[in-house]
């Protein structure tokens, strides 16, 4: 009796220890065959299908300049301000030295001339103490004009009383004293050619400062008189006025750009280049472009590798006379090159990259379309080239992926 009893709870035990793994196997192996056949159905006429074709690649890339001025000089204000007269309008050929503008700024001016009525009260004081050594030197000299005088009258009586004292004809204290005399004046005579030559010295190092001084303070003085000439903005070169547009009661900033001035000696081609190619523009690469029906080569003169809004800029300059009918403002398609043609597998461009990265693709075979992971190198303005992952004539998908890159396979209906 306790041998059937066990045998009955033994079979129910495992009658539901089955079940349960089948369930649970069942549910783990519907779950794993989701994820792996995830798929889309798609219609074929929403479809762009590309073939991967083998051929050269062009390692170009197309870009839209605009044409700008061989040279613009660049207007601005040394001095802040605000508009105070507008001679000249935008757009209008100008001549070096043309006024285009006047600055106001009471603040400045007031400083200016102060400034300048300092300065010149200065060279005044300079130039009076020029005039009291050079009197100076007028008196030591009359001094020494008496003196010498004064010792060559002593030295004619002392010779005259040498000799008659010789002669005994007068006393030994009327010779004395105009020997005494005599040594009195010429012992003047050195002091004051010593005292003289100091003067000349002293006097010499005091001309040279004050005429220095006197120089840089007419400098200054010129640098004030210019700053307020300068309010008047004038033309630097000339040419034809651009990007000018002031407003009466405009306020401008110190140095800030109040227009441009274009010489009219040439053209060259602006344009924005993407991020993508910051690596690979360099100085001195070769371009063209076609303008009335004619081929023109350019070279790429200057990079700028500040990016904004995804791009950087470059200038290009044309490879001898730029053409007559050039106006500024003109857009051009310009064709870079980046290095010489090379053969290589080619997928056309779409919008597929932007939702993969370039990483991976669907590649499409008898109405279906399954992922692959590729390696794409360079791009041009028609092709990606391929590095691995296809092979020529395979057909893959190169429009926009948004609505199916979460799926493993397309199903593609007609």
């Amino acid at each position: 009796m306790d041998k059937i009893i066990e045998k009955k709870r033994f079979s129910k035990k495992m009658i539901f220890m089955v079940i349960g793994g089948v369930l649970l196997f069942t549910l783990v192996a519907y779950g794993y065959s989701l994820s792996l056949n995830k798929v889309y159905k798609a219609d074929a006429d929403k479809l762009t299908v590309s073939k991967v074709a083998y051929g050269d690649f062009e390692d170009v890339v197309l870009l839209n300049a605009s044409v700008v001025p061989l040279t613009s000089v660049i207007v601005s204000s040394p001095e802040g301000g605000t508009v105070a007269e507008i001679f000249t309008e935008n757009g209008a050929s100008v001549v070096k030295g043309t006024p285009l503008l006047r600055i106001a700024n009471p603040n400045a001016l007031s400083g200016y001339t102060a400034s300048e009525t300092s300065i010149t009260e200065q060279i005044n004081q300079l130039r009076k103490v020029r005039l009291d050594l050079e009197q100076n030197q007028r008196v030591m000299a009359q001094d020494m004009m008496v003196i010498e005088n004064a010792l060559r009258t002593a030295s004619r009586k002392y010779k005259i009383d040498s000799t008659l004292f010789a002669k005994k004809v007068i006393t030994r204290e009327e010779f004395n004293n105009s020997s005494q005399d005599y040594e009195y004046n010429r012992g003047r005579k050195d002091i004051m050619k010593v005292a003289l030559k100091q003067e000349n010295q002293s006097r010499v190092m005091q001309l040279h400062q004050i005429d220095v001084s006197v120089l840089r303070m007419n400098e200054s003085l010129e640098t004030i008189r210019q700053n307020i000439e300068n309010m008047t903005i004038k033309a630097p070169v000339s040419g034809r006025l651009s990007s000018y547009d002031p407003v009466i009661g405009k306020s401008y900033n110190a140095n800030e750009m109040l227009g441009k001035i274009d010489v009219m000696q040439g053209y060259k081609l602006q344009a924005g280049v993407d991020e993508y190619y910051i690596n690979r523009v360099k100085e001195g690469q070769s371009a063209n472009c076609e303008f009335n029906g004619k081929t023109y080569k350019l070279t790429v003169r200057k990079v700028i590798p500040e990016v904004t809004a995804g791009q950087f800029q470059v200038e290009l300059v044309f490879e001898g006379k730029s053409p007559d009918e050039l106006r500024r403002g003109l857009s051009l398609q310009v064709k870079l090159t980046l290095s010489d043609n090379s053969k290589s597998l080619l997928l056309a461009q779409g919008q597929f990259f932007q939702s993969t990265g370039g990483s991976w693709v669907f590649v499409v075979k008898d109405g279906k379309a399954e992922k692959r992971n590729v390696k794409i190198g360079r791009k041009n303005y028609q092709y990606y080239e391929i590095m691995d992952g296809l092979h020529q004539n395979e057909e893959v998908i190169t429009s926009s992926y948004d609505q199916f890159n979460q799926y493993d396979v397309i199903e593609i209906s007609k």
